[in-house]
């Protein structure tokens, strides 16, 4: 997967991710204002059904005091003012009689609450009117305290349950726009810190695959020129010998490149299990010390066990063993003939400890925090010295010991004085009671 295919994935994902919010937000929205508006058109039906109450006791104190009194009294429906809502009382004949005009519609809706008790409805506003919009009426129909059949009508503006509606879904809008903004950048740096890992880890892969390609072709360039050139003309049977045991050392190089690279290409997929038992790591030095004393005797490097205790560890032995090799072989690489490799395994207060000190030419500071990295090789840390019979290596061994260390939770420390040696220190966890 190429950077730009990666950003777009990242694109999408973010899309998907503020898509998928946006239509939560939009049915969670359509659900909340279907609620509000149910609510708002209810409290307004009973401000409506209130507010006939309210009329329906000013027309029985009018009558009352119209009964009572004598000469002129206030009429206690006129004197009733509630805001944003018109009063009417009419007859049993649907007649206004305070105030003394009404609508068709107000009018339509006292007959229909004659009938049946009470009414509801929409009162259209005239055309004379300044304001627009419609109105809601409520009629209940009662009984006056003189036994007449009369009906009173509330009508309130609907204007003002849309207002309030409206300004519900404006703050509501609002606050969504918001959401989705923040949704869509807290989603883009969301999907940038997930597809991180992979981001770095296609950087890795090109990276090892560049490598490994570079690494394989020039054995495979010095075995194919070995072949032409042997090919090109009949030659003595001892130089057909010596192209085919440089051929022989080039495919044992590509060999040994390619067993390397199966073995970190299967623990970057996991594919390698790490057994874990009991074992004791001095037997695994011991062995691996005595494999490495023939290659150091070739070179005229001693390998010398200068602490040797029992020690307990958990672990794979094959990997272990491994381990061990993988650091002998670069300690006696790069000492020079006369030098000397000490080996000191043991416990520190109950911790497992393996130290492998040689006597070589050391690491340069600047090349220290790289040594493990794969493919790295510094001059002169990770290059054989000319004349001493070494080669080059492909620079994965120090990586494959590192991957060794991490799957059994043992820290490796290097420590290097340039012209002095190097020192490598492994640190295992405790092994576990029983």
């Amino acid at each position: 997967m190429t950077r730009p295919s990666l950003r777009a994935l990242q694109v999408r994902l973010t899309l998907w991710y503020g898509g998928t919010f946006a239509v939560i937000l939009a049915l969670l929205g359509v659900g909340l204002f279907a609620a509000i508006h149910r609510q708002i058109t209810m409290q307004a039906q009973r401000a409506l059904e209130d507010s006939a109450a309210a009329l329906i006791r000013a027309a029985d104190i009018r009558e009352m005091e119209a009964a009572e009194a004598q000469g002129t009294v206030v009429d206690a429906i006129e004197e009733l003012h509630i805001p944003h809502h018109r009063l009417y009382l009419l007859d049993g004949n649907a007649r206004p009689v305070t105030p003394t005009t009404a609508s068709g519609a107000i009018r339509a809706g006292a007959r229909q609450a004659i009938r049946s008790g009470s009414a509801e409805g929409e009162e259209h506003r005239s055309e004379r009117e300044t304001e627009s919009g419609e109105r809601r009426f409520y009629a209940q129909r009662f009984t006056s305290r003189g036994g007449a059949t009369m009906v009173a009508v509330v009508s309130g503006d609907v204007v003002e349950v849309q207002e309030r509606y409206s300004a519900l879904i404006v703050a509501f809008s609002a606050a969504a726009v918001v959401a989705l903004v923040l949704v869509a950048a807290g989603g883009w740096l969301l999907v940038r810190q997930s597809t991180a890992p992979i981001e770095r880890n296609l950087l890795r892969m090109r990276q090892f695959m560049a490598d490994a390609a570079h690494e394989l072709r020039s054995p495979v360039t010095v075995v194919r020129t070995r072949a032409e050139v042997a090919l090109q003309q009949p030659r003595e049977a001892d130089e057909y010998a010596a192209t085919l045991r440089g051929i022989e050392a080039e495919s044992s190089r590509m060999a040994s490149l390619v067993d390397d690279l199966l073995i970190l290409a299967r623990a970057d997929g996991g594919e390698r299990p790490v057994e874990r038992r009991r074992l004791f790591l001095d037997d695994v030095v011991l062995d691996a010390a005595e494999a490495a004393r023939t290659m150091a005797a070739t070179r005229g490097v001693a390998v010398d066990l200068d602490q040797y205790e029992e020690t307990a560890v958990d672990g794979d032995a094959a990997l272990l063993r491994q381990l061990v090799m993988i650091l002998l072989d670069n300690a006696v690489k790069y000492t020079p003939a006369g030098g000397r490799v000490t080996v000191r395994v043991g416990q520190a207060d109950g911790v497992p400890r393996l130290v492998i000190q040689d006597s070589g030419r050391g690491i340069r500071p600047d090349q220290l925090p790289h040594v493990f990295e794969r493919f790295y090789r510094g001059d002169p840390a990770r290059t054989a010295h000319p004349g001493d019979g070494g080669s080059a290596g492909a620079g994965l061994g120090l990586a494959i010991a590192k991957w060794i260390g991490d799957a059994h939770r043992a820290r490796i420390h290097l420590t290097s004085v340039e012209g002095a040696g190097t020192t490598v220190a492994v640190v295992f966890p405790r092994p576990k009671e029983g």
